[in-house]
This record gives C-alpha cells, sequence and structure tokens, in this order.
C-alpha cells in the first residue's frame, strides 16, 4: 500500500480558456519544457501531471469573449517551481522559440533570496512564472 499523500500540497488546478484547441496547442508544447507530462484520459478538459497536475477546460460560450484579468477577484498567476537558474534560462530560450509572449525575462527578483523567474502568457493572456527559489 503507497503512503497517502502529504497534506498542505495542491493536487490540481483547472483554467478554463477561451479557445480550447489554441490552448491545448500551447500547454502541451509548454507543459513538458517544465516536467510535466500529459494524462492519457480526457473528460471535456486536458490534463498534465507533475508534483501537480494542471488541466484546462472550455469556457462557456457566453463566458469565452471576457479577458482574464488578474487583478480581478479569482487567479492572479500560476507559478511553475523549476529545478535551477539554468532550467529557467533553457526555457526562455524555448518560449522565445515558440512564439510565446514574454512577460519578464529571466531576471533575479526580491521576493525571497535566490529567487531567479522568467513571466509569460497563455493565449488568454494569464500570466505564468517559472521559478528557481532556493529559499522556498
Amino acid at each position: 500500500m503507497s503512503e497517502a499523500p502529504a497534506a498542505g500540497a495542491l493536487h490540481h488546478v483547472d483554467v478554463t480558456v477561451a479557445d480550447f484547441r489554441r490552448s491545448k496547442e500551447f500547454y502541451a508544447a509548454v507543459m513538458p519544457l517544465m516536467g510535466f507530462t500529459r494524462l492519457p484520459k480526457e473528460f471535456g478538459a486536458v490534463a498534465w501531471r507533475g508534483a501537480s497536475i494542471l488541466a484546462i477546460q472550455p469556457a462557456k460560450p457566453e463566458e469565452k469573449d471576457r479577458a482574464h484579468s488578474r487583478y480581478a477577484p479569482g487567479l492572479h498567476h500560476l507559478a511553475f517551481r523549476a529545478p535551477s537558474r539554468a532550467a529557467v534560462d533553457a526555457l526562455h530560450v524555448e518560449l522565445v522559440k515558440l512564439g510565446v509572449t514574454i512577460l519578464d525575462p529571466p531576471a533575479t527578483y526580491p521576493y525571497t533570496e535566490g529567487y531567479y523567474a522568467v513571466f509569460f502568457a497563455d493565449p488568454d493572456g494569464m500570466k505564468l512564472e517559472y521559478v528557481y527559489s532556493p529559499a522556498l
């Protein structure tokens, strides 16, 4: 029998997207670059597993024209853990090759000691981050 999962960890996050096909292509290209693997089953959504699961699902037709605002109530951004600064730099190179919108290139940020991250946007403009943070 396997051990019970640790308490206090995220199991999964679902993100609703305006254009499911476009977002599916985006996440299919980006998630493996950060160490995630695609889960085989779909139930109206697509999911990738790393230490936790990220799934995307289509927005309701009457909602899909609403723009994402990280300053409205709801999700501000998603941050994915990187194993090293070099991994952050490598992802940045791949994102540029894929034509992904880079919000802030890799840099050191003052959040915690050694915090190094790249910020980029998904097709709906949701802010994503890939961060190496040895202090956290």
